[in-house]
């Protein structure tokens, strides 16, 4: 995601000379090869050249400091007018009502009936919600069926009607149905097509005057870039929508519709699809977006999505299994569950500051844990629990139950003891005053050893 944008805006920032001040000659090739960069990642064009003016204007004559190159400031600029072309902050989301209603809206492969699933669980897991989901697609073969089965997977209820061939009475008896039922949330899928038609406008913009939907969301596939935004446009003219949802946004993405579309269509986008898994639904930040773009990473996204499965109460076991060296390939493999709930690898590292442009040609498989995997569960319960009674023979037999060699058998079984073992020294406060102390005294001009 915005790998080739960042690496030519930071490529565009080298390009500035200069001391004291950010002034119209030292600033000019930078801009221009910003602007270039921008159309490259198939920005619209009108919005380019808007962007580039703005950050001119802002940059002129600013001073600067003796700790910050003229570089540095050029990027602090233009950080800050990439957060402001993105929407500056999060867009509200309503879901008031009783129950609230949202309407989604979109072309047919654009991933709109996935993400209302994923919209759903997000209300649900979230926000505690009980949404119902509506099937109104009447035209699509097995649409309908797409919908109960994106149900059955988030764990949410679904209304349907495959008889009936009026999408507008859909959604009211859906609405109904919700009612009755106790759904506080009702999220209506439409029919997509090929490409905007009459027909399609008049039937969603009928949908929409009926239910009175608390939100009505545009879903786009980022990949499609500039046909992305010209679609949001056409939509809004007719339907007037509330926000977008941006798909796709973790593929191999120019980043045009993103930094567009808020321009564009004066309409912010509310959430971003950042993978295949139902639980990859992200609200839209435009200051986090901006640090990513500019290679800062996004410390605060990791930080809530380790937050997010983390649980309090296997932490406290663990830490006291730690203390009294019980850490086991059982905790192992439950650490490593954690770690693949939060998303895909390669994303969670860039969200480091730095760890981006070093993962750039590093290519981290999502099954990077399969071997690992694979070798714990050869082992028996027993072993498992008693790391230290794994002997040669036993080695042998999980390197042949896992499809491994007993060379990796060892080098997992040697680092896992490593490892319990520097836990287990970090778990205790006074060895941990030990180690501190002596490298103070280890270092030089600290009082102890030259």
């Amino acid at each position: 995601m915005f790998d080739s944008l960042s690496e030519r805006l930071e490529r565009s920032f080298k390009i500035l000379k200069g001391q004291g001040q950010i002034t119209e000659i030292n600033v000019a090739e930078t801009l221009k090869d910003v602007r270039r960069a921008l159309l490259d990642a198939d920005v619209n064009y009108k919005v380019a050249k808007e962007f580039t003016s703005e950050v001119k204007e802002k940059a002129l004559g600013q001073n600067v400091l003796n700790a910050v190159s003229p570089g540095q400031l050029l990027v602090k600029v233009t950080h800050d007018e990439l957060t402001s072309l993105m929407g500056s902050v999060e867009a509200e989301f309503r879901t008031d009502g009783n129950p609230g209603v949202i309407l989604m809206a979109g072309l047919q492969g654009s991933g709109k009936t996935t993400h209302t699933g994923k919209l759903a669980h997000y209300l649900k897991t979230k926000k505690g919600k009980k949404p119902l989901l509506v099937a109104c697609d009447v035209y699509r073969p097995a649409a309908i069926d797409q919908l109960h089965v994106v149900g059955e997977q988030v764990g949410v209820s679904v209304f349907s009607d495959k008889e009936n061939k009026n999408p507008v009475d859909i959604a009211r008896k859906g609405i109904a149905f919700a009612k009755a039922n106790g759904h506080n949330v009702v999220i209506v899928d439409t029919a997509g097509r090929l490409a905007v038609d009459e027909v399609m406008m008049k039937e969603i913009t009928e949908i929409k005057k009926a239910i009175q939907p608390q939100e009505t969301l545009f879903v786009v596939d980022a990949m499609t870039g500039q046909d992305a935004v010209n679609t949001a446009k056409e939509f809004n003219d007719r339907l007037d929508f509330d926000g977008v949802i941006l798909t796709k946004l973790d593929g191999d993405t120019r980043g045009g519709a993103a930094l567009s579309i808020r321009r564009v269509v004066n309409k912010p986008i509310k959430f971003v699809g950042m993978g295949e898994k139902m639980d990859a639904l992200d609200v839209f930040y435009p200051k986090r977006m901006a640090d990513r773009i500019l290679g800062m990473g996004d410390i605060v996204s990791l930080v809530e999505k380790a937050q997010e499965n983390f649980d309090e109460e296997e932490a406290r076991k663990l830490q006291k299994k730690i203390a009294k060296n019980t850490f086991n390939f059982n905790d192992f493999l439950k650490q490593i569950e954690q770690i693949k709930k939060m998303g895909n690898l390669k994303d969670l590292a860039g969200m480091i500051p730095g760890m981006g442009k070093m993962m750039k040609n590093v290519d981290i498989d999502d099954d990077a844990f399969k071997g690992i995997e694979a070798i714990i569960h050869s082992m028996t319960p027993h072993e498992r629990e008693n790391p230290t009674l794994i002997d040669g023979s036993r080695r042998k037999r999980i390197a042949s139950g896992s499809g491994t060699s007993v060379q990796e058998v060892n080098k997992l079984i040697k680092q896992f003891m490593e490892t319990r073992k520097v836990m287990k020294l970090m778990s205790d406060k006074n060895n941990m005053a030990k180690m501190m102390s002596g490298l103070k005294g280890g270092l030089p001009g600290m009082g102890g050893r030259p």
